[in-house]
């Protein structure tokens, strides 16, 4: 357990033995399933956790309330790995209500078939009084899910999903200050379970910054605390599309291997034209989850592909397909297409872009034939010269 304010303290429970989050995000490092227990003159639970964790939550919920009963289980968000534990919760403590917005009561009907809880809806605005202190509710709908909501007691933002990050605490640690890079797999994980939702976290910033809370709760990663300012900013910036490196991101899906010669060619061009970042990214063996990470991170791309089967080579399709869910806009892009008799990636590509908000491609798309030449140099330095304008 560790105490975040006097009668605030953590319950939630460590999954080292994940190795995809949502059935799709590698997390090396683990998640954490975060729950809260507020002591007060009336006792809330904030959040359950997965239900392959629920004998470990309730072990440390029975230490932490030494004797004394939950009357609230407050259900911000229903996904199971927060409401996996909900119905042991329920039997095992039959009186105590559990707190959600009317359409998570429902969400939670449906994960939880046939169980019987004690509920209550609340909506935005609504308060509940534990005694010295009341958790007051605000909606944040979209923040992933419809059904959120946030809540804040004393100094405490509870956020739900909001400000989380992958990797559990027993190695990332319980709490984050001013000086912790923080922004690592929180950047991360921002931009594949929230990126979508931009104009949605962007009211709810607006909602919260007004709470003066001093800590921040969320549901999986660190607690952060002090300043929240930098948070704050760098969640500003992610869901209003804005850029928050400056630098290029060099994306490629090769074959045989020319594709990806021509990339890096074309990163060294960049960098010895001073290009004050330059990241490149293989397509075909690096982690998705990181290249979606860093289309979002910096405002121009590169895309270098290979023609397949008429087409778009699998992976980098795939990795457009991936920035259209997740809302990716207000970026430049130059292309690079390979072909050996008839090249189509690039007009793939155009069409998958156009398709996209504010994208603009800059330059002449550059097409090389199998493998790149010292013919294609000039075309290649003159595309370099375009995205960095």
């Amino acid at each position: 357990m560790k105490k975040i304010i006097d009668n605030i303290v953590y319950v939630g429970v460590d999954d080292n033995d994940l190795d995809l989050f949502e059935g799709q995000y590698i997390i090396p490092e683990g998640m954490a399933y975060n729950s809260y227990l507020v002591l007060d003159g009336k006792v809330a639970v904030m959040d359950s956790v997965d239900a392959s964790k629920t004998e470990q939550w309730l072990a440390n919920l029975d230490t932490a309330l030494d004797g004394r009963t939950p009357d609230y289980l407050v259900m911000h968000h229903i996904e199971p790995d927060h409401s996996g534990s909900a119905a042991a919760f329920a039997a095992k403590y039959p009186e105590a209500t559990v707190v959600a917005s009317a359409m998570g009561l429902k969400y939670l009907s449906q994960f939880a078939p046939g169980v019987a809880f004690r509920t209550q809806a609340v909506k935005e605005g609504d308060s509940i009084d534990l005694g010295k202190g009341s958790l007051k509710f605000f909606s944040a709908p979209m923040v992933h899910w419809p059904e959120v909501m946030v809540s804040v007691y004393d100094t405490v933002l509870f956020s739900a999903d909001a400000f989380g990050k992958f990797g559990s605490l027993g190695k990332c640690g319980y709490f984050i200050d001013e000086d912790d890079d923080w922004a690592c797999e929180a950047r991360r994980y921002y931009f594949n379970i929230c990126g979508k939702y931009g104009p949605q976290v962007q009211a709810l910033l607006k909602k919260v910054s007004a709470a003066n809370a001093s800590v921040i709760a969320p549901l999986h990663g660190p607690i952060l605390r002090g300043d929240l300012k930098p948070y704050m900013d760098l969640y500003n910036t992610w869901s209003s599309y804005g850029v928050e490196t400056e630098g290029v991101f060099v994306a490629y899906a090769s074959i045989h291997g020319g594709t990806a010669e021509a990339a890096q060619k074309l990163a060294d061009i960049l960098k010895a034209k001073g290009c004050p970042k330059v990241v490149v990214s293989d397509l075909c063996r690096d982690d998705m989850a990181e290249a979606v990470e860093d289309a979002f991170r910096y405002g121009r791309m590169v895309l270098c592909a290979s023609s397949y089967d008429a087409g778009l080579f699998t992976p980098a399709y795939n990795f457009l397909h991936t920035l259209q869910m997740k809302a990716w806009q207000k970026r430049k892009v130059a292309l690079v297409e390979n072909g050996t008799w008839g090249p189509t990636a690039g007009k793939v590509m155009r069409d998958m872009f156009s398709q996209m908000k504010e994208v603009t491609e800059v330059g002449n798309m550059v097409t090389i034939r199998s493998r790149m030449t010292s013919a294609d140099i000039p075309a290649l330095e003159a595309l370099a010269d375009a995205i960095l304008a």
